[in-house]
């Protein structure tokens, strides 16, 4: 073609045709130097395809567990396992919930699927409309919840955390009390991003996490001498300002979206978008409320909610990988699951064929992973936090939490893709419904294995329950004929699964006969760890005849960077 057509935006930030420019000033271009288009993906303005914006989302996860790993690192500096860490770490339990009861992800998924609908009938303004209705009633209702909340908290701290002694409960209500405004930002946050969402935009998605966590971080460094980690919780706060209120604000202003004030109850954005998120707001998922109770049992242990809360932020490191590929893949997901065969019926199949790929490659990354995390966690735990007043022998406790954590990572990454499956589809009543019995369910659990083994025995039931709520959602959504257990690639799991046991014997090996005895030989293992996991999976795989490296590389080389 000799020349392309400029995009423009509708007052819903929507796309437009509005005129011709030359190819030659588009900024990624196929004669462009690859570090160019790779720096291209970040834009704002990039619209992406399914791939690259996972890419994006995956690459800002991992910074932004970078960034979490530094924060993780310089509280158990300062504080270790004390009174005070538990009760920060405690404090975010609260906001988070009524966050979950009130919001529950609508801002993030059941709004992007309307968004999409009325983007792709071509009702822009309807869904300008409808986003500013849903955000000034959601304000109203979670303002109004968060007001109740902070004359609540003490009542809510004694009753949860049964077993914080009086000062740290009084600290753990001072901490959720600062923090609890910061809901507001996310909540406005995700439905200004929606926006960005539905027009394939995810680069402000990626950035501002790492704005969030970075505000934490400049906190303690700027008052922790003055007040003590009450410094972190102000960060916090600042953090979900600038990064998922403001970014989201700035740039879907500059899409052309613009917010209202406006309340209007017959408004069918609002009412449709209020029955895909009650069920939301009325169900428990396990993926949530598990951290919920192992705080209240851990609460019963002096320093154990810090160190499961360090392990599990330590672990979803990787996770963020199947969270990022969950969170991208939801509105191509939309997109597949609305289309129509040549009878205008619906297809179900491209749909179900995109969930499998995602899960099977998913799964079989993770599998890989768990192999690594498991044989190196106390190197990687000690390297990582020891030091002020977090010691050796507490990185023996937690390196036992964070290798039990990470048997599940394949499970935790797998539900995300299975659950967004159903919200792709309009369906949040019956992962609702599951999530919840699971949860209900996984309680007995919980309360067994911590009484028979303490707060290890809740990182192991951690496991059992997030394997009853993916093997749940797997079998749901099969029985319904929307993604098939058929079309899992199963051989290819298993050649994972092969290089994964290979790979961890020799790793044991290697700490067996090159103990970790200092920081220097710590290190020094990792390295030589990463280089023999990366030797044998590779040769394993390719012995087995697996795809999954050439398909991998396959996705980088022939994507199209004027699609991507």
């Amino acid at each position: 073609m000799s020349e392309v057509y400029r995009l423009g935006t509708t007052r819903a930030g929507l796309p437009l045709l509005k005129g011709k420019i030359n190819p030659s000033s588009m900024v990624s271009t196929p004669n462009a130097p690859r570090w160019q288009r790779a720096i291209s993906l970040f834009r704002p303005s990039h619209r992406h395809t399914a791939f690259t914006a996972t890419l994006v989302l995956v690459v800002s996860a991992m910074l932004s567990r970078v960034m979490g790993l530094v924060r993780v690192k310089y509280i158990a500096y300062l504080f270790g396992r004390n009174a005070d860490a538990d009760a920060f770490n405690a404090a975010f339990q609260l906001p988070d919930m009524i966050s979950y009861f009130l919001v529950g992800g609508a801002a993030s998924i059941t709004f992007v699927t309307i968004l999409s609908r009325y983007h792709e009938q071509g009702r822009h303004d309807e869904g300008e409309r409808a986003m500013s209705v849903i955000l000034t009633t959601m304000l109203l209702v979670l303002g109004a919840a968060i007001l109740l909340a902070e004359f609540a908290a003490p009542w809510y701290v004694r009753w949860w955390f049964s077993g914080f002694p009086a000062a740290k409960a009084a600290l753990c209500t001072r901490l959720t009390r600062i923090l609890l405004p910061a809901q507001l930002c996310f909540f406005a946050g995700g439905v200004l991003g929606a926006v960005l969402l539905v027009r394939k935009q995810f680069a402000v998605q990626a950035i501002s996490p790492l704005i969030y966590s970075l505000g934490t971080i400049l906190g303690g460094v700027f008052f922790a001498r003055a007040i003590g980690i009450e410094s972190l919780a102000i960060g916090t706060i600042a953090g979900a300002f600038c990064g998922p209120l403001l970014m989201n604000a700035i740039e879907a202003h500059r899409a052309g979206a613009h917010y209202r004030p406006v309340l209007d109850w017959s408004n069918p954005g609002l009412r449709e978008w209020a029955r895909m998120s009650i069920p939301l707001m009325l169900g428990v998922s396990l993926v949530t409320a598990d951290n919920w109770i192992i705080n209240h049992y851990a609460s019963h242990t002096g320093g154990a909610i810090s160190l499961l809360a360090y392990a599990k932020q330590i672990f979803t490191a990787p996770v963020a990988l199947g969270q990022a590929a969950g969170a991208a893949s939801l509105p191509f997901l939309a997109s597949l699951y609305s289309r129509r065969d040549d009878g205008g019926k619906p297809d179900p199949a491209p749909f179900g064929r995109a969930v499998n790929a995602s899960v099977s490659r998913i799964l079989a990354v993770s599998i890989l992973l768990t192999a690594f995390m498991i044989a190196m966690a106390f190197p990687a735990v000690d390297l990582l936090l020891r030091g002020g007043a977090f010691h050796r022998a507490d990185s023996a406790i937690m390196a036992l939490y964070f290798a039990i954590f990470s048997i599940s990572l394949c499970l935790w990454s797998a539900q995300a893709i299975y659950a967004r499956a159903f919200y792709a589809a309009g369906n949040t009543v019956t992962p609702m419904v599951a999530g919840t019995l699971v949860t209900i369910a996984s309680l007995p659990v919980y309360w067994s294995l911590y009484q028979s083994l303490g707060p290890a025995g809740l990182a192991v039931a951690s496991d059992i329950g997030i394997l009853i709520q993916t093997l749940t959602l797997a079998i749901l959504l099969d029985r319904r004929r929307m993604v098939p257990l058929r079309g899992l690639e199963y051989p290819e799991l298993f050649r994972s699964l092969l290089a994964a046991i290979a790979s961890y014997a020799a790793l044991a090996g290697l700490s067996h006969f090159f103990p970790s005895t200092s920081r220097q030989r710590e290190l020094l293992l990792l390295i030589a760890a990463s280089v023999l996991f990366a030797i044998i999976v590779t040769a394993v795989l390719k012995l087995t005849g697996s795809t999954l490296p050439d398909q991998l590389l396959a996705r980088f080389r022939r994507r199209d960077p004027r699609t991507s």
